[in-house]
This record gives structure tokens, C-alpha cells and sequence, in this order.
């Protein structure tokens, strides 16, 4: 009686070996006869890996590029080449320290032809200014990040949700079939754990590149208010020397 038992349950073992040498459960074969619900969740789960793969590519480069630009300004303006107040708007190039720059340039030159007198009055307008400025930068540069945090919190769930289906839908075969072999309930079971490794490889890299974006953009941040800092002291003292 045993021996009949783990014969059966050898040649059940088999049957499902050869679907799968078979390629009865590649990827595209899961999805194909997957149910119509695990179908949607794996849709959508691939759709949004894309989705954070794009936005993963788009910012890495594009925080490095703006990161390397605001460096290679700061490097240029402290160097002594130029006046480190009176830069012309028209100096400003795309590079976020330059726009920053130039909000505090703007009421520099606004405050020479106005006749303002007063240092603390130029340099209060000069730092709103480049607080302002410094803001919209830092909202440019995390623009889209927010995407990486929703597929890293929602993949795993939604994940979650086709492991569910699939699983009812294995005990569904077992109650219609009476049949509880690997053999019926291999092809369910496989959508299931399928559902849940592709809502792990959306979300996994998702959730580390919103980290590591979110700490770039922070010390992009950083970087431009020591630039205001620094900025705003230099005019404060040529405002003293010129009495504006």
C-alpha cells in the first residue's frame, strides 16, 4: 500500500517534470494559461517594473549630470575670475547652482538702481530669493522619485494578490477534481509563486534606488544651501564695502 502511494506520487513528480522540460511553465507559458486576474496582476506588475526601470535610468543620470554642473559652477565662481556678486543674469547657464546664483544677483542689481540702503534689508531679499530658487531646484532634481517609492510599497502587494488567486484556484482544482497531486495543482500553485517573484523583482529594486535617489537629492540640497550660505556672506560684506 506505501509502495503504491510513493509510486503514485513518483509518477505525479514526473508528469510535472516533463511539463516543465516540456516548457509547460516558462514565463510566457504561465502567463498565457494563467487565470484572467493573475493574468492583470502580472500585466501590471511588469508594467510598473518598466516603469521604475525608466525612472531609475532617467535619474541616475540626470542627478549626476546636474550634481557634476552645480560643482563645476561653484568651482568657476569661487575661483576669482569673476566678481562673486555682480555675475549678469545672462551669465547664468542651465546649472541649478548658476539659477540660484542668479535670484541673488537679480536683487543685487535691483537694489543698486532702487537706492536700498540698508544691508540686512538686501541681504533678507537676497536669501528669500535664493531659498525660493534653491526649492525649485530640489523639487526639479526629485521629480519623479516619488514613482519608485509607490511601486516599492504596492509591487509586493499586488504580488500578494495573484499568490491568493492562485492558490484558491489550486484548491478549486482539488475540490472539482479530487485530485490532489502535484500533478492538478502544479499549474496553479506555480502562477501563484510566479505572481509573488515577479511583485518581489518590481519592488526590491524600486525600494533601493528611492533610497539611494532620496539621499542624492538630499545631498544636492545640502550643497546648494552652503552655496546660499556662502554667497550671502561674500554680499553681505561687498554690500559693507559699496554701501550698496
Amino acid at each position: 500500500m506505501a509502495f503504491g502511494i510513493w509510486a503514485s506520487q513518483q509518477g505525479a513528480g514526473e508528469a510535472v517534470i516533463g511539463e516543465i522540460e516540456g516548457g509547460g511553465f516558462s514565463m510566457i507559458g504561465l502567463l498565457l494559461d494563467a487565470h484572467i486576474v493573475v493574468q492583470l496582476v502580472l500585466v501590471a506588475l511588469i508594467i510598473a517594473s518598466l516603469w521604475s526601470w525608466a525612472v531609475i535610468l532617467e535619474k541616475w543620470f540626470a542627478l549626476g549630470a546636474t550634481r557634476k554642473a552645480a560643482i563645476k559652477f561653484e568651482q568657476m565662481f569661487w575661483s576669482g575670475n569673476s566678481d562673486p556678486v555682480g555675475l549678469r543674469p545672462g551669465q547664468a547657464t542651465g546649472d541649478a547652482a548658476a539659477r540660484v546664483f542668479s535670484a541673488a544677483s537679480l536683487e543685487w542689481e535691483e537694489a543698486r538702481r532702487g537706492g536700498v540702503v540698508k544691508v540686512g534689508d538686501l541681504i533678507e531679499r537676497a536669501e528669500r530669493a535664493m531659498r525660493a530658487a534653491v526649492d525649485r531646484e530640489v523639487g526639479k532634481a526629485s521629480r519623479g522619485i516619488g514613482v519608485l517609492a509607490t511601486v516599492g510599497s504596492a509591487s509586493p502587494f499586488i504580488g500578494l494578490l495573484g499568490t491568493v488567486w492562485g492558490i484558491m484556484n489550486a484548491f478549486i482544482a482539488i475540490d472539482a477534481t479530487g485530485d490532489a497531486s502535484l500533478a492538478s495543482v502544479g499549474g496553479p500553485i506555480a502562477e501563484a509563486l510566479f505572481a509573488t517573484g515577479i511583485g518581489l523583482v518590481a519592488a526590491i529594486p524600486a525600494t533601493i534606488f528611492y533610497n539611494k535617489f532620496t539621499g542624492d537629492v538630499a545631498e544636492f540640497a545640502d550643497q546648494l544651501d552652503a552655496f546660499t550660505q556662502d554667497v550671502l556672506v561674500r554680499m553681505s560684506r561687498r554690500a559693507a564695502e559699496r554701501g550698496v
